[in-house]
């Protein structure tokens, strides 16, 4: 079922990885497999971080392949490389999703004094209670800096995890079993994708959706299927609401099969800022156990939910422990995506497959970060439902923001949607459309990234298109949205007025 720790399996992933993801660091780390061998040395040279890409993406063929990087390379090292790849080529594109919008904007900006709206980068303070730059030895002793942690996880960090989330859950977990410390929830996704999807497994995805579900399915040899949440219209003058998305359900119905593995749940969801009902959970639970399927569940933004909204986490409800890996981030819960900590929980019949594919790639993650989590967890603990709580203060501080936000972008014409969850926000930019649909771009490119790269250029304004968190298919359906993230501080937001005040002035005759 699984691919074994050999030469060929490092060889292959070492190669995926360069081009899926956008951070350099990502593929080095793939590289490091082969640190002072030639293959090293050729494999840096060649890929770099986006060494290549696919006409098709989902072409599961190596011819296929269009290799941008290097004019030798299909010629001389396409025949050495095949006979060490264990399936066929599974075509993800050199960049993917929102993180290659990213790489095409941070073209456009530099256009002086551009305010980055489309990424979270946490300008805001550090967490209310976030252990200081010496934690590696305030929170798990002086040699903390130095030792290698347990593979699983720093053993206070597992369990303080295994004891919070249990009661939320409703369950009693054991955290050498039942929970699982990684590189971030980014981590944790791929790890779990790894262990349970094999070749020719069906994965649903429920779009629009995080931009990394696709590729990581195609990696591991499975095939993604796609429902669309369809938006209601609101009254004439009135605001959209993410949660007025639903799905069909009739629709979501017809996407199981006998060969679905897993469905992959994200709530509150990215980019649409919807927090899914406990009617729509039962929706999904009820199919998944009618089916035997698994359910991947990223709830990284479950302490960012608004106006009353529950997070509710579908491993709660009746009969779905025993299927679904949820999967959490301190980056988002506590502001320090650098930290690159993230867990993954689930019973340990499935647990097991994901702590060997951990073990046998990354091992363990850095000590002194886990050190720091393990701390807010426990001071969270403590303060749990009272006003200290930072899981209460974050949302309350990122609602401000979010209506902020949402006034001012009104005040051009753009269409907000308000979000119940998450640190997101999308616009409707239909009228501009209507308006100005001749933008510069190629033929073929959906609205709303021409829409994207102009107003960078002529707005000073940052935003990611909606269309990338869509499948090809379905891409042009949804190309007059872009994404905005209001996790920003105030100078941020006040460079954000600035500039919408001077668009609104150019607007009046």
């Amino acid at each position: 079922m699984f691919l074994k720790g050999t030469h060929s399996y490092a060889l292959r992933l070492t190669v995926l990885l360069a081009p899926c993801c956008f951070w350099a660091e990502v593929a080095y780390q793939g590289l490091c497999l082969f640190k002072g061998t030639e293959t090293f040395a050729t494999l840096g040279n060649t890929f770099g971080v986006a060494g290549y890409s696919s006409k098709q993406r989902s072409s599961p063929l190596k011819q296929n392949c269009v290799w941008d990087s290097s004019p030798w390379l299909g010629a001389v090292f396409w025949p050495r490389l095949s006979a060490l790849l264990l399936y066929p080529w599974r075509g993800v594109s050199s960049a993917c999703g929102s993180g290659r919008h990213v790489q095409e904007s941070s073209s456009h900006l530099g256009a002086p004094g551009a305010a980055s709206l489309g990424q979270e980068g946490w300008s805001l303070t550090h967490p209310v209670f976030a252990p200081d730059s010496r934690h590696g030895q305030t929170a798990a002793g002086s040699k903390a800096e130095w030792d290698r942690s347990q593979p699983l996880g720093y053993p206070p960090l597992t369990k303080i995890l295994a004891s919070f989330f249990g009661k939320l859950l409703g369950q009693e977990l054991d955290p050498l079993k039942n929970v699982l410390v990684t590189v971030g929830a980014y981590g944790a996704l791929f790890t779990a994708f790894q262990a349970l999807v094999d070749e020719g497994d069906e994965v649903i995805i429920i779009e629009p959706a995080f931009d990394c579900y696709e590729p990581m399915t195609l990696m591991a040899g499975g095939r993604p299927v796609f429902v669309s949440l369809r938006p209601s219209p609101a009254p004439k003058g009135q605001l959209e609401y993410s949660n007025d998305w639903q799905l069909d359900p009739t629709e979501l119905a017809s996407k199981f099969t006998p060969r679905t593995k897993a469905l992959v749940l994200n709530t509150p969801n990215n980019p649409l800022g919807k927090v899914f009902s406990k009617m729509e959970l039962e929706l999904v639970a009820d199919l998944c156990q009618q089916h035997d399927v698994l359910c991947i569940s990223d709830e990284v933004y479950q302490w960012l939910v608004y106006d009353g909204h529950q997070h509710i986490s579908i491993a709660s409800l009746p009969g779905m422990w025993e299927r679904t890996l949820t999967i959490g981030s301190a980056g988002k819960s506590f502001s320090a995506t650098g930290w690159k900590v993230g867990w993954v929980m689930g019973p340990d019949n499935i647990m097991k497959h994901l702590r060997t594919v951990h073990q046998n790639s990354v091992f363990h993650c850095p000590t002194q970060a886990q050190a720091a989590v393990a701390q807010c967890f426990e001071r969270e603990q403590q303060n749990f439902g009272q006003p200290s709580s930072y899981f209460l203060q974050l949302p309350k501080a990122m609602q401000l923001n979010r209506d902020h936000m949402i006034r001012s972008l009104q005040s051009v014409g753009l269409k907000p949607l308000v979000p119940q969850g998450s640190y997101f926000l999308i616009a409707d930019i239909s009228d501009f459309k209507t308006k100005m649909p001749n933008l510069p771009g190629a033929e073929d490119e959906p609205y709303d990234r021409r829409f994207a790269k102009w107003m960078i250029k002529n707005k000073g304004l940052v935003a990611i298109p909606v269309s990338i968190f869509f499948s090809q298919p379905h891409q042009k359906d949804f190309d007059h949205y872009i994404r905005f993230c209001f996790v920003k501080d105030e100078a941020t937001l006040q460079a954000m007025d600035e500039r919408l005040r001077k668009w609104k002035r150019e607007l009046q005759p």
